[in-house]
C-alpha cells in the first residue's frame, strides 16, 4: 500500500480499505459527535459491519472509477479522511469532501490532503472541475475551500435535510486552469 507524506509532522495520506474497518470504526467513535455536526458519516458507520460495508462501497466505487476514499493518519493513528464521493472522468467532474476528528483539527491536515487529491485528479486523470459541497454552517470546511482557491458559486437554500433540520448547502468549485495557475 502507498502512503503520501503530508509534511514533516508524521501525517500521511493512505487508501482506506475494507480490511481497516475496525480502525475506521474506532476513529469514528472518537470523533462521532464532532464529525456528525455537519457530516452524516457517523450515522452511516455505527458498528463494525456498517464500517466494513461503507469501506466496501468505496472499494467498489474505486473499481468502477466513480469514487475513492483515503484516510489521514497522524503519528500512526487514523484521524480523518478525504474522498471523492463522486468521480466522473468522462465528464471531467468530481466532488471532493472531508472529515476530521477533533484531536487533529487546526493543523491543516485536510487542506494538505485535499491538495494531493486535487493534484492527482487534475494532473493524472484530466479532471476539469472539482466541486465542494458544504453546509453553510460548517465554517472550517468553508475555510478549506477558500485555502484551496475555490470559488463560491452559490447556495442551495434548505437543500439538505440533516437530522431533522433543513440545511443550506454552499457550492464551491475549482477549475483545472485555476489549479494549474496557482503555481504561476
Amino acid at each position: 500500500m502507498f502512503a503520501v507524506s503530508l509534511g514533516d509532522d508524521q501525517a500521511q495520506l493512505r487508501p482506506l480499505e475494507p480490511w481497516q474497518a475496525e480502525e475506521f470504526l474506532a476513529h469514528m467513535d472518537r470523533g462521532r459527535e464532532h464529525i456528525g455536526q455537519y457530516v452524516g458519516l457517523p450515522d452511516v458507520v455505527a458498528d463494525l459491519d456498517s464500517a466494513r460495508a461503507h469501506l466496501q462501497r468505496y472499494a467498489d466505487k474505486q473499481a468502477a472509477d466513480t469514487g475513492r476514499i483515503y484516510g489521514i493518519w497522524l503519528d500512526g493513528t487514523l484521524v480523518g479522511g478525504v474522498l471523492f464521493p463522486n468521480f466522473d472522468a468522462a465528464q471531467g467532474v468530481c466532488e471532493a469532501g472531508c472529515w476530521l476528528e477533533p484531536s487533529a483539527t487546526g493543523r491543516g491536515l485536510v487542506t494538505r490532503a485535499t491538495r494531493v487529491l486535487i493534484d492527482w485528479a487534475v494532473e493524472e486523470r484530466g479532471i476539469h472541475r472539482v466541486e465542494w459541497y458544504v453546509s453553510a454552517a460548517n465554517k472550517p470546511s468553508i475555510k478549506v475551500a477558500q485555502r484551496l482557491g475555490m470559488t463560491r458559486e452559490g447556495v442551495l437554500r434548505q437543500q439538505y435535510a440533516y437530522r431533522g433540520e433543513r440545511q443550506d448547502i454552499e457550492i464551491w468549485s475549482l477549475l483545472a486552469p485555476e489549479w494549474r495557475g496557482r503555481l504561476s
